[in-house]
């Protein structure tokens, strides 16, 4: 995973995934969301992996949007 910047330290995101079609978001140290194009749409994904890369913004999105998921998985 890559460490998620969380510009405004009070993210729940310590680290995501970025791949052509998907992100995957790890939620604390108990989860691993796999949002896919399938899932939750490529500009959603787009959208996510944008804001992934910034380090700013993306549990927002995520709450307030509900993207659609493929996947969750414990760690």
């Amino acid at each position: 995973m890559t460490p998620y910047a969380n510009d405004s330290g009070k993210s729940p995101i310590p680290g995501y995934e970025i791949g052509n079609d998907y992100i995957k978001v790890q939620f604390g140290q108990e989860w691993i969301y796999l949002y896919t194009y399938k899932s939750a749409g490529r500009a959603v994904v787009e959208e996510m992996k944008k804001l992934a890369r910034a380090g700013k913004g993306l549990s927002t999105y995520i709450s307030r949007n509900n993207p659609g998921y493929e996947s969750k998985t414990q760690i």
